[in-house]
């Protein structure tokens, strides 16, 4: 054989050996491993249909349930109407199901990766339940749909006013509702009103605001959030079981409490307003007229502060759902803020200062003494 035709067979020979190795290694490569789906349930539903079946009050024959831990992530933030079964309690809280076994349920939890509320429909089903759904994306996608809120429940109220950082906003009527029973530092808003009050919401859109009502089959407080986002509100939640649960939890509060003259014209009477800062401080409207600076080093914790000499546009907006009371550290400008009033507003009966020299304290506390 000619070398020619031999080195000819060889290159060749090569050829098809680097052609198979690249289809080897393509091969290879290509290969994908195939994801184990096996966990999740084959009835899901989308946020639209979702949508359709939340109401106030939620239909018998619908039940949503949030198949996350109770805390923390219920209590955060849940659909408005969820029932809490976490999957981990399933067994034990499977009574919480409605006996109807035709009962449309739909269950979450935190998202796609997120196996609780496949694994909670599956158990339902084998329970006997026969319409049974899923919704995959679960709260972080309802909560990207526009116009949608969280509901919380009664303890992040409570951790929220203890802050001290979230408005809470009382929907219900001022005379039959809210001055027989209030949560503490709820603001009076009612629906009924709200396109006049509105003005008692914070400037910063930014700021936290929780709604209430009269519990679950109360529209109120939601037509109030829907009215707040449309105003450009970023972080709206309703407390959709309302002032019943949280005298179920914590007891009545709230109540108004009769505010007492002092000697001096417009002052309070100093006992009596430490009794209320005491016991029923939400029941008076607080208003620190003192410095940002002063007020940021210390105060009341349900004073808001307005410095006198921002006062006087903030006057017109005020209301007499509940007794003005002004305050400062010695109360020069407490006066100043009263008579203030009386020369703007003179309609609103129901105004005082403290006359009074108030140390606060950095951690919290304050003194109060009666005036030199």
């Amino acid at each position: 054989m000619k070398p020619s035709y031999m080195k000819k067979i060889i290159g060749l020979f090569i050829m098809a050996l680097l052609l198979v190795a690249g289809c080897t290694t393509t091969g290879t490569q290509t290969t994908q491993k195939v994801e184990d789906t096996s966990w999740m349930f084959e009835d899901i539903v989308d946020a639209a249909f979702v949508k359709n079946h939340v109401s106030v009050p939620m239909a018998t024959s619908v039940m949503i349930i949030d198949a996350r831990p109770y805390k923390p992530k219920y209590t955060k933030g849940h659909i408005p109407g969820a029932v809490s079964i976490p999957f981990s309690k399933f067994d034990k809280k499977k009574n919480l199901l409605p006996k109807d076994k035709n009962t449309l349920l739909i269950y979450y939890c935190g998202g796609l990766k997120c196996k609780l509320s496949h694994k909670s429909a599956k158990k339902a089903q084998k329970l006997g339940y026969k319409n049974v759904k899923v919704f995959a994306k679960g709260f972080p996608e309802r909560l990207k749909q526009k116009g949608n809120y969280a509901s919380v429940t009664a303890e992040y109220v409570a951790a929220k006013i203890a802050e001290n950082k979230t408005l809470i906003v009382d929907a219900r009527p001022q005379k039959t509702k809210f001055v027989k029973g209030h949560i503490p530092t709820a603001v009076n808003i009612p629906f009924s009103q709200f396109n006049d009050l509105k003005g008692k919401l914070p400037r910063d859109l930014n700021t936290p605001v929780i709604f209430y009502c009269g519990g679950l089959k109360c529209k109120l407080s939601h037509k109030s959030a829907a009215k707040a986002i449309e105003m450009g509100y970023t972080d709206v939640a309703v407390f959709a079981k309302g002032y019943p649960e949280w005298k179920k939890n914590f007891g009545a509060s709230g109540q108004t409490v009769q505010v007492k003259a002092g000697e001096a014209e417009g002052s309070i009477d100093l006992e009596r307003f430490k009794k209320i800062i005491a016991k029923h401080p939400e029941s008076i409207h607080l208003i620190d007229v003192r410095d940002a600076d002063e007020f940021a080093k210390g105060s009341f914790n349900t004073a808001e502060n307005i410095p006198v000499e921002k006062l006087e546009p903030e006057i017109k907006k005020f209301n007499a759902d509940k007794p003005i009371v002004f305050v400062c550290s010695t109360g020069a400008r407490s006066g100043e803020a009263f008579y203030m009033v009386q020369d703007i507003k003179p309609s609103l009966k129901n105004v005082y200062y403290v006359e009074a020299q108030i140390d606060f304290k950095s951690n919290g506390t304050y003194e109060i003494k009666k005036p030199n």
